[in-house]
């Protein structure tokens, strides 16, 4: 016979009271598990959202003068003396050290014309870039539950625009229809819906349409900057471009990435420190458990003790069950904890799902492991230090 069969003889004859300490353990590790794995896809879904947020930062000429405007920049009906980025610039962008955070760069040429009698402000833009970086952008024919993501641009030609809300609502335009502006033809290849910004106002058109039709060829008013917030230092891209150009006007829109990002952070401390008294409280429920069966046991340990067990027999045999039952708990605890979050985490976030995450089966093994052989080392030693003559006071 086996050492380790002693051991497994012993968790059997006690069935009743190692589910008691195996489940005090499930039930801790199950805790840890689900609180991370809720905080992992909530700081995940933070970082996907915070991908999809849109511009975070903003390149714009040296101006001050406001009348028209769009993101900060004037666009006004007279001809205001204001300096203009080049195209150049737009490309001096994706050359950065830190290239790899951009995901997405979207130059822009403002300016007001005229549609009959009314002054219309015209935006010129990249569409398939400015689709890209602007993804709460739905077109009025869009389905309501397209969230998410974004659309593909309907503009397919020089001549198609897209017109917004309230733009659209004020010319009487829909899509297919059509609209003059200055002494050109342009379709209307689809309306925005309402976003309550001054996308509602402007009318968009190809960039090299707007800046001929403004006069302003190769120049472009504001470009917006979409850098990847799951790993963008924003600081570093921000110091990076303004030492490309130097003639510009660099700014971050941190404040919304700022306080999500701070909620987050939040979250998980919290989560932490409930996961700390939680295995607190196991390590104790382990310990009480071992304690009360080395105590319980005195006369079995006290006749293996008089038929030449050794001290280190003795441990091994308390350890060998504290590592089955823990190890057990374990693989339980991380079963129970990825199904809570499973059930759990689409109430918080938009993640659905159970996976499989290996990690995070070793950590739950390892943690159930360092608890219940950590709390079973003192009920061991004094286990092993009992004297055959105690086994006497039981006979």
């Amino acid at each position: 016979m086996k050492l380790y069969h002693i051991s497994l003889g012993n968790l059997r004859r006690r069935m009743g009271k190692t589910i008691l300490l195996g489940a005090g353990l499930t039930i801790g590790v199950a805790m840890v598990v689900a609180m991370l794995g809720i905080t992992h896809r909530m700081q995940a879904d933070v970082e996907r959202k915070l991908d999809e947020y849109g511009a975070n930062i903003i390149i714009s000429p040296r101006s001050d003068n406001l009348s028209l405007s769009y993101g900060g920049v004037t666009v006004a009906d007279a001809s205001y003396n204001q300096e203009e980025l080049s195209a150049k610039d737009a490309e001096a962008i994706t050359s950065i050290e830190n290239k790899r955070n951009i995901s997405a760069v979207a130059p822009k040429i403002m300016g007001a014309a005229k549609s009959g009698e009314r002054s219309v402000l015209i935006v010129g833009v990249d569409f398939n870039e400015e689709f890209r970086i602007k993804r709460w952008w739905r077109l009025t024919d869009t389905q309501e539950n397209a969230v998410g993501g974004y659309i593909d641009s309907p503009a397919s030609g020089p001549k198609d625009i897209v017109v917004g809300h309230t733009a659209a609502r004020t010319l009487k335009l829909d899509a297919g229809s059509s609209i003059k502006i200055g002494q050109e033809e342009f379709n209307v290849a689809g309306v925005l819906r309402e976003n309550a910004s001054q996308d509602d106002f402007a009318i968009f058109m190809a960039l090299p349409e707007a800046q001929r039709l403004l006069g302003k060829e190769g120049r472009i008013s504001l470009i917006e900057v979409s850098a990847l917030c799951a790993d963008c230092p924003i600081d570093d891209i921000v110091a990076q471009i303004s030492a490309k150009l130097p003639h510009a006007k660099v700014s971050a829109v941190r404040q919304a990435m700022t306080l999500k990002m701070q909620t987050v952070e939040q979250v998980i401390r919290f989560s932490v420190a409930v996961s700390i008294v939680v295995l607190l409280i196991g390590s104790l429920i382990v310990f009480v458990s071992m304690l009360s069966s080395v105590n319980e046991r005195t006369k079995e340990i006290g006749v293996l003790r008089a038929i030449g067990f050794r001290q280190g027999h003795i441990m091994f045999v308390i350890l060998t069950e504290a590592f089955a039952v823990s190890l057990a708990a374990g693989l339980m605890g991380w079963v129970l904890g990825s199904l809570s979050t499973a059930v759990l985490a689409p109430g918080l976030t938009e993640a659905a799902g159970l996976s499989f995450d290996p990690v995070m089966l070793g950590l739950s093994a390892g943690l159930a492991l360092f608890i219940g052989m950590a709390s079973s080392i003192y009920p061991a030693v004094k286990a092993s230090r009992l004297e055959p003559i105690e086994a006497l006071r039981y006979i």
